[in-house]
């Protein structure tokens, strides 16, 4: 079987690391990941995926990322019920994060959920290790680099000869 999910957006509200009762960090967060279309004539629209991270990883995010940074994670898919106190049944879907990647934003670049931000950089080095550290702000700045504005791109009205 195969359960992986990979995810880059930005992080839509202020983080709140939590330890449970057994000394468990924890971090329930969600993401606004832009969708890869936009309808002729809408605005660009976006999926708010809840991110569930837990020990080590929580506390990275808490400490390297805020509200409107961009994150890439990697992580698995999962579904959960409960009862609420109404006894209303509730069905939930969350990505338990596995893996946690810079984006190669700079701090003072993220602008919110801006929908004209067309700006693309190159990923930052994934770090497989079980202890995670932030690069250096030189190391995060060198690894940035700049596709291009939006001018240098041609809007396609059609998908006539579109090979797929």
């Amino acid at each position: 079987m195969l359960n992986r999910v990979i995810l880059m957006g930005r992080i839509t509200q202020d983080l709140d690391l939590r330890t449970t009762t057994g000394g468990q960090s924890v971090l329930t967060f969600n993401i606004a990941v832009d969708r890869n279309f936009v309808k002729q004539g809408e605005d660009r629209q976006a999926d708010f995926i809840t991110c569930v991270a837990w020990r080590q990883q929580a506390e990275f995010i808490n400490r390297y990322f805020s509200k409107g940074r961009m994150i890439a994670i990697e992580g698995n898919l999962r579904t959960r019920t409960y009862d609420d106190k109404n006894g209303s049944r509730h069905y939930v879907t969350e990505v338990y994060v596995d893996q946690v990647s810079f984006t190669g934003e700079r701090a003072n670049q993220s602008d919110g959920y801006s929908q004209n931000s067309y700006r693309q950089e190159a990923p930052a080095a994934r770090n497989d290790s079980p202890r995670q550290t932030a690069p250096s702000r030189a190391a995060e700045a060198d690894s940035a680099i700049s596709i291009g504005g939006i001018d240098d791109f041609e809007e396609i009205l059609s998908d006539d000869g579109v090979p797929f």
